[in-house]
């Protein structure tokens, strides 16, 4: 089983920024972490600041033969419109992540442009909603 992650902006910075929302560890020592726990699943992760090429890396996991995708689009799930056509355009699962619960936070994150075309939605977890979306995979 092949499973990509993509993160968008600012995740980059997990670790260091607010970590009284986000957490203390990096993304990639929690990757590191996931690939451990889950070794035989095969987990891949990509992570950019720049729209687009989100865009481009869903649409690359068709070419890849990936099995479903993790995507924590950061703030772009509340604004781009690209990303969920994207999502709504390859036919491979997404399980849509929010390390914070969104639903608690400002009103305009409580609208997502992923949410209608993913597979399911883990909000308020902390990075333990990228093992939660493995898990469901692998059900």
């Amino acid at each position: 089983m092949k499973i990509h992650i993509i993160n968008g902006p600012n995740l980059n910075l997990l670790g260091k920024r607010e970590p009284e929302t986000y957490g203390s560890i990096s993304f990639e020592d929690y990757f590191r972490e996931l690939q451990f726990n889950f070794e035989k699943v095969e987990l891949s992760y990509f992570q950019s600041n720049v729209e687009g090429e989100l865009v481009n890396e869903l649409h690359k996991a068709i070419e890849n033969n990936t099995s479903g995708i993790i995507l924590n689009a950061g703030a772009y799930t509340h604004t781009s419109i690209a990303i969920g056509d994207a999502v709504a355009a390859i036919d491979i699962p997404v399980v849509e992540v929010h390390i914070s619960n969104v639903m608690d936070r400002e009103e305009f994150r409580h609208v997502s442009y992923i949410s209608k075309h993913a597979a399911g939605v883990i909000s308020g977890f902390g990075l333990k909603g990228y093992e939660l979306a493995v898990e469901s995979f692998m059900q």
